[in-house]
């Protein structure tokens, strides 16, 4: 046990868990909701209202996941030393802005820096920032409650694009976004406020010489924080692709849009399923072999796609569970290797890599597959799940070295 974990044992009785994972939960849904999952019924309705560019209207998302990514160490930091309550509250306030300052956009600059505004409010407020809170609070316990915490999150495309185009077909585009605004303010600040509890501030780290503060990594367990970051940052590339182009993918195979529709939505159920099997059986296995099993169900599920094997469904179950199970290995593994002292911290810092490939990665596979092709870009997925493969494996094999490492 580390010092962090010893600390995390003396703080005194857990949080009451249930009330704490539900509305983080609800919360969690909206925020996706209403923010990586807007465009995706929004862009259309914007494009043809004001006669932006559709590709800029889209390309919000991807300057906000930037921003994201450049706040999420800070984050990390923050929630380390403060806890989650204040951070969370402060997303869903920043989430509202941003979500006004799109309602009331008239201008594409105006536009992009309320995405800007969205972006901070994603790094504060989406999975990584709500699976370091569940690590500040619960420690090397949060395990549980980070795979509960999934499957509320797993709802959050379910909940909010039919709810997302029931708005646009009875506001518009820019009465959802004001709903949604004053949904974080009137629900979300005031739950992030009021279900999860204060916690003792700890001190700050100290700072080096020209470098930000920041718990050190001992020398011999460096190899595996890299193994981590590149296997988590391959995971959210693959991931942030295939959902931006999945249609696109299967109508290349000839399946008619409307089928197309029909095997993209087995995904969501899919990953919701995966996450619920592991919540039953993760007692008898280390996370490292979450991560393993993620990786060989993306794999098996992109390489069918690839190859143009019969039985589509298949590939796309096999492709939602391994995401599934993706979202829970992202915040145990980091958990079970490193401790919980500094998890917070370290869940920043692992979120900027895997933020910054989502902001890009669909845009690069457009050009991709614009200048090679359907089939070639599918194979340069497929070659990167069968790498993610052979990184989660050596993870598993090394995890043995960091049960005695410092977080």
């Amino acid at each position: 046990m580390t010092l962090g974990d010893q600390a995390a044992s003396r703080a005194g009785p857990a949080p009451h868990r249930a009330r704490i994972i539900a509305a983080l939960g609800v919360t969690q849904i909206f925020a996706w909701g209403s923010s990586y999952y807007l465009p995706a019924v929004l862009a259309r309705p914007i494009a043809a209202d004001t006669g932006w560019p559709f590709p800029w209207v889209v390309g919000g998302l991807s300057l906000g996941l930037l921003a994201a990514a450049l706040v999420s160490p800070h984050v990390g930091r923050t929630i380390e030393r403060h806890g989650g309550r204040p951070v969370l509250a402060a997303s869903a306030s920043l989430l509202a802005a941003g979500l006004l300052g799109l309602a009331l956009a008239h201008g594409m600059a105006t536009y992009l820096a309320a995405w800007l505004i969205l972006g901070l409010g994603m790094g504060a407020g989406l999975y990584d920032a709500a699976f370091a809170t569940l690590g500040r609070l619960f420690g090397l316990e949060a395990r549980q409650a980070i795979a509960a915490l999934t499957l509320f999150g797993g709802f959050a495309s379910t909940v909010c694009w039919p709810l997302s185009a029931f708005l646009v077909a009875e506001l518009g585009w820019r009465g959802t976004c004001l709903v949604y605004a004053a949904f974080q303010l009137i629900v979300a600040v005031p739950v992030h406020l009021l279900a999860l509890p204060r916690v003792a501030a700890r001190p700050a780290p100290a700072v080096a010489a020209g470098g930000p503060a920041a718990t050190p990594v001992p020398r011999r367990v460096e190899p595996i924080l890299v193994l981590l970051a590149a296997a988590l940052t391959i995971s959210s590339t693959i991931s942030a692709v295939v959902s931006v182009h999945l249609l696109s993918f299967l109508q290349a195979r000839e399946v008619a849009a409307v089928t197309a529709v029909a095997l993209g939505a087995l995904v969501g159920p899919s990953q919701v399923g995966a996450r619920a099997i592991e919540i039953l059986v993760a007692r008898y296995h280390h996370p490292a072999w979450t991560k393993v099993a993620s990786t060989i169900l993306v794999a098996l599920g992109i390489v069918a796609l690839w190859g143009r094997l019969p039985l589509l469904p298949a590939a796309l179950v096999l492709y939602g569970a391994g995401i599934g199970l993706e979202s829970i290995a992202r915040g145990t593994l980091p958990l079970a290797l490193f401790g919980a002292g500094g998890y917070a911290s370290l869940m920043g810092r692992l979120a900027m890599p895997s933020l910054i490939a989502q902001a890009v990665a669909p845009s690069l596979a457009a050009l991709l597959m614009e200048a090679a092709g359907t089939d070639r870009t599918l194979f340069v997925l497929a070659v990167m799940a069968l790498l993610n493969v052979a990184l989660a494996g050596a993870l598993a094999a090394m995890r043995r070295a960091a049960k005695a490492t410092p977080a």
